[in-house]
């Protein structure tokens, strides 16, 4: 199913709604709201952005205080500090927002290389609220709630920068990202532990495309990553219903990402997805597959629908990489999201 870019003003007036809260909530959990209506304005579904918001309220805060303003000498050492969330987000909308005097992509292209070995922070989620501010300025009129969008990804990111260490290398996997995979091994304890600590149990991780330098083979890789973890998720969601939806949802920002950057950049970001999705695989996959057939057959549209109406953001924004994906098992693992998913209300 293809996007269209919305032209009823509703995506902007949500946005600006949305950039006074802040990006984060009990200290820890993403405001994923600003993702949610710009994939349901992606989808046409604009009519629904100020309902499904509504719902949505009781989970946003505050936006954060200021404590420093960041600048081209210091920001170094505010790189990874979830205190100056505001700091990094003032620091970009200056660069790109609405009264910003730089071009978003030049911004973006100098920004990318530096945040890219940190997508890993804020459980990859500051990585796919940027992929969804690319895409809205991609497929549509470049105002300035959709910069300040952008302004607010990337310093969400900038905040929550963490690279991952110690992960060793193991055995090169050749043949496809679905048998690539199918190879990452479990994480010894996953009884319990949040993201940053569970990924801090990845000890090695399977190498995959690790030698593809060519920035059109990248892309293809990547478009074959994400297409094969979204496909796993219909047998393997049950790992976690929320947390293995990032497997795809996390390269799948950096794909959209691709066509606004440098094709130098492409590679890299390839190498830094697979990471990423492999990662999450190893920290939440389930002791053993499960068979998963869809209850009918579906177009994507009565998918998206469907994901509407359950309304987890989670949800939503897994169908959306879904009906990007296309075909009959993207729609089957869309609607295993919804089968095991809790609504949101």
């Amino acid at each position: 199913m293809d996007t269209t870019a919305d032209t009823t003003g509703t995506l902007d007036e949500a946005l600006q709604r949305l950039h006074a809260s802040g990006p984060e909530r009990l200290g820890r959990l993403t405001n994923h709201a600003p993702m949610a209506v710009e994939a349901l304005a992606a989808h046409g579904r604009s009519g629904a952005v100020h309902r499904w918001l509504e719902l949505y309220a009781p989970k946003l805060e505050e936006y954060p205080s200021s404590i420093e303003p960041i600048t081209g000498d210091n920001w170094r050492e505010a790189l990874g500090d979830p205190r100056r969330a505001a700091d990094w987000i003032t620091y970009f909308d200056r660069q790109i927002g609405e009264s910003g005097g730089r071009p978003w992509r030049d911004v973006l292209a100098a920004w990318w290389p530096r945040l890219l070995p940190g997508m890993y922070g804020g459980s990859t989620h500051p990585v796919i609220r940027v992929g969804h501010a690319v895409r809205t300025l991609l497929n549509g009129e470049e105002t300035g709630p959709r910069r300040t969008e952008l302004a607010h990804g990337l310093g969400y990111w900038a905040a929550r920068h963490h690279p991952v260490t110690g992960i060793g290398l193991l055995p090169a996997v050749d043949g496809t990202a679905a048998t690539a995979l199918d190879a990452v091994q479990p994480i010894p304890d996953r009884a319990d532990g949040s993201f940053p600590v569970r990924l801090g149990r990845v000890a090695g991780l399977p190498a995959w495309a690790a030698s593809v330098t060519d920035p059109d083979e990248a892309h293809r890789r990547l478009t074959e990553l994400v297409r094969a973890a979204t496909h796993r998720y219909a047998t393997h969601g049950h790992g976690d219903q929320t947390m293995l939806v990032h497997a795809s949802t996390a390269p799948n920002a950096v794909l959209r990402a691709l066509p606004a950057l440098p094709r130098a950049l492409w590679a890299p970001s390839l190498h830094a997805a697979w990471t990423a999705s492999a990662a999450v695989t190893s920290m939440y996959a389930p002791d053993a597959p499960v068979a998963c057939t869809a209850p009918g057959t579906f177009a994507p549209e009565e998918v998206f629908e469907r994901a509407l109406a359950h309304g987890d953001e989670h949800v939503i924004k897994f169908a959306d990489t879904a009906l990007d994906v296309g075909g009959d098992q993207a729609l089957t693992a869309a609607l295993r999201a919804i089968e095991l998913s809790e609504p949101l209300v």
